[in-house]
């Protein structure tokens, strides 16, 4: 045998062959489908699992203009947002009956990749989109929705064309500050994260501003640079007004870091210093950290983002839906009431 036919993959005419039958015959028994003795059925079977044989379930649906595959953009596949989001809808996915084909990034996962993963996904004949990005503007994703059902999951998307299903960022932020004023804290540090950078993030720590101002609270805003240092080099800056009492971080992994730095500084959380998160989810939300967290509902968020896609599919004169679901406050050991103020020096 050359190398070539050694390489090539095994073909229906390849086990038609093998077991002594026609190809109409291979294509009944590995359809499950049409007229075929158990007898002729197995021997079918046994050659085709021998000879490592994949049906192609593309060149099947374009026969049937049905592939029962659907396509998933993942922006970052180490951040545990995006990995608990993404098994999620698999989930719900193969509860409905379809594959899912997955395109990902790691970290600094470029718009411009961005934009060619659903190009290629859409290549791909899948019958639905689902977009979770928290950078890719709506936009690039507006002319996939003219071709395709598609979904944005995971972040607030307000565009009229495009269906969404996220956490409410606005009433997440609403509920840590209600804590917080609720403890008593005055004057807060918000770690603010540029639009430009996110659009989820930007979301929730401008309501968390918003918020804040809204109740009176005097309020001290760092807006964050690109990169992992950010957070932590802010502290300093706010470690020397005396008068702050509680730090309000972006996401879970962010406050982590600011723990560290204040533990590094000599600042004892919570007794000198609260400190809140956004996110809850993975090995961050044990009760051994009792971090002060907005838990996000990730798996409600994927169940309703691939029902909602396969209702767009069915109907594509759906009237646009913004499903937003509510998060929940976990109130830990990170959080508590303000110390009170030195005494002023006795003369």
């Amino acid at each position: 045998m050359t190398e070539d036919k050694a390489n090539k993959a095994p073909t229906i005419i390849d086990i038609a062959r093998e077991a002594g039958v026609s190809k109409s015959a291979v294509s009944r028994a590995l359809l499950g489908q049409g007229r075929i003795s158990e007898e002729a059925r197995s021997r079918i079977l046994d050659v085709a699992q021998r000879l490592g044989y994949v049906k192609n379930a593309m060149a099947q649906g374009l026969v049937a203009q049905r592939t029962h595959t659907l396509g998933v953009l993942v922006r970052d596949a180490v951040r545990p947002f995006y990995g608990h989001l993404h098994a999620a809808l698999q989930g719900r996915a193969i509860e409905g009956g379809y594959r899912v084909v997955t395109a990902t990034g790691v970290r600094d996962f470029a718009l411009a990749e961005e934009r060619r993963a659903l190009q290629t996904l859409l290549s791909l004949r899948v019958e639905g989109l689902v977009v979770c990005s928290g950078l890719l503007p709506a936009r690039d994703i507006a002319p996939f929705v003219e071709r395709v059902p598609t979904v944005v999951a995971g972040r607030p998307e307000p565009h009229p064309a495009i269906n969404s299903v996220y956490c409410d960022e606005e009433d997440g932020a609403q509920q840590l500050v209600d804590h917080l004023v609720s403890l008593g804290h005055r004057r807060v540090a918000v770690l603010l994260v540029p639009e430009a950078l996110s659009i989820t993030q930007y979301a929730r720590t401008a309501a968390m501003v918003s918020g804040l101002r809204e109740r009176g609270v005097d309020t001290v805003v760092t807006e964050l640079t690109d990169g992992p240092e950010a957070p932590v080099e802010a502290v300093p800056a706010l470690l020397e007004d005396r008068e702050i009492t509680a730090i309000m971080c972006p996401q879970d992994d962010v406050m982590v870091s600011v723990l560290e730095r204040l533990r590094r500084a000599g600042v004892r959380v919570p007794d000198d210093m609260s400190v809140t998160g956004f996110d809850g989810i993975g090995p961050l939300t044990t009760p051994l950290l009792g971090l002060t967290t907005l838990r996000q509902p990730l798996d409600e968020v994927g169940r309703r983002a691939i029902d909602l896609l396969l209702e767009l599919r069915e109907d594509r004169s759906m009237p646009t839906r913004h499903i937003a679901l509510r998060g929940a406050l976990v109130a830990g050991t990170t959080t508590a009431p303000p110390p009170p103020p030195p005494h002023p020096a006795r003369r």
